[in-house]
């Protein structure tokens, strides 16, 4: 059942594809010198042709083996660069032929020629060329998020204020990191740089949020030196992601799984983390304290592992508690209206999608049709909630508007 699905899934984006490329030719001959027409026609079907079928054979190539290599990572971003830049071209065209259509068609309704039939205007150049301007845009995004903007770190900060903060906590500062994902790395000292931000940042606590690698423990190996510097005097606390189980690749056996698994757990170790399997701990100060909780993964849709009853016991229902949680979802559904008092959760896992739009007027990302809360910070009756929009990057071997992120978030008491 599995391989007829795929096969009609393959078959569908082949179909797809090719209507894009369709479309977008219509305004490519428009451009075109009448001169190199048949050349340019038999150039860009060979090119689209070629781009489809490796486009067809990576998916293809990536069900069969249940991951994505950094190979299929690359044919991922052609995919991506392209349909977004054809899809721009696509929305002027459409437009156009909105126009054309009803033209033809209001100048067939007011013929006074007896037999006369609906004749459809002619695209004009000028619309093409607008079309093929603006996408450059979309285009240029993608391929400075490709080679540039996944490694262009941002440390973004935070202030966050709470009534009950114990007095000892006001100014206290946490630095975060989430998604890492080891596996898609290749310049690792770009990564350096990264750590490097993170490390300076001096907060009083780390913690990062979940998917330390993509599929294996050993994708870590080449960075641990890099995110071991990361030191802060009240502690390095860690938890897991839906990556870090090794649900999206092969195994040989149950028990290769199993062994990748605890060697994933000896690398939080080796990175000077505490890792958090559904536990708390007590972060002291000046004779007051405060709670640090951390589930396994929870997230709808994902797995659901994660305890918060068992993370909450021998907590008092008055204590101030953070949370780390690795999917936003489980906030939603289970955090924020728990009967004890979580007054700020910590998560990643969207990724922003990589994708997106955010200024002060305008806020976009396609996350935000899976996540209500997607990125930044969120607030409901007094609970918090921040989106770390992760480190690194997976499948799409970039980011375009939703860049990588440190996070430093301030405790103030007021």
């Amino acid at each position: 059942m599995r391989k007829v699905g795929g096969t009609i899934f393959i078959f569908i984006l082949m179909a797809v594809l090719f209507f894009l490329n369709w479309y977008v030719y219509q305004a490519v001959k428009t451009v075109l010198p009448h001169s190199i027409l048949a050349t340019g026609k038999m150039v860009y079907w060979l090119i689209a042709s070629g781009v489809s079928l490796w486009i067809g054979f990576t998916f293809f190539t990536i069900m069969q083996e249940g991951k994505i290599s950094t190979m299929s990572q690359k044919s991922l971003n052609l995919f991506l660069t392209i349909s977004v830049t054809q899809f721009t071209v696509i929305l002027f065209l459409f437009g156009e032929d909105i126009y054309r259509s009803l033209s033809s068609l209001f100048g067939y309704m007011t013929s006074s020629e007896p037999g006369s039939s609906a004749v459809l205007p002619s695209r004009r150049k000028f619309v093409s060329q607008l079309a093929f301007s603006i996408a450059a845009i979309p285009f240029t995004g993608f391929v400075y998020g490709i080679f540039k903007g996944k490694y262009d770190f941002r440390t973004i900060r935070k202030t966050v204020f709470f009534k009950d903060l114990p007095e000892a906590f006001d100014g206290f500062t946490i630095t975060q990191l989430s998604d890492i994902h080891a596996g898609s790395f290749t310049d690792f000292d770009a990564v350096k740089r990264g750590a490097d931000l993170a490390a300076a940042q001096n907060s009083d606590l780390f913690v990062f949020t979940g998917d330390l690698v993509n599929h294996k423990a050993d994708e870590i190996d080449p960075m641990i030196a890099s995110f071991a510097q990361i030191k802060a005097p009240f502690g390095q606390f860690s938890i897991l992601g839906n990556h870090d189980y090794g649900d999206y690749t092969s195994w040989p056996s149950p028990e290769a799984k199993q062994e990748n698994f605890d060697r994933l757990k000896e690398k939080h170790k080796k990175l000077g983390y505490d890792l958090l399997l559904d536990e708390s701990r007590i972060i002291e100060k000046e004779g007051q304290r405060i709670r640090l909780l951390g589930v396994e993964n929870w997230g709808v849709g994902f797995h659901a592992k994660g305890d918060l009853e068992k993370s909450l016991e021998n907590v008092d229902q008055d204590e101030f508690k953070i949370l780390l949680s690795h999917d936003p979802s489980h906030w939603d559904e289970q955090v924020k209206n728990h009967s004890k008092n979580i007054h700020l959760t910590l998560s990643g896992h969207t990724h922003g999608m990589q994708f997106g739009i955010e200024t002060p007027v305008i806020r976009w990302s396609p996350a935000q049709y899976r996540y209500p809360n997607w990125a930044g910070l969120a607030e409901e009756a007094g609970k918090f909630l921040y989106v770390n929009r992760g480190f690194g990057f997976h499948a799409f071997s970039g980011r375009v508007g939703i860049w990588p992120e440190i996070t430093v978030i301030e405790l103030r008491k007021g």
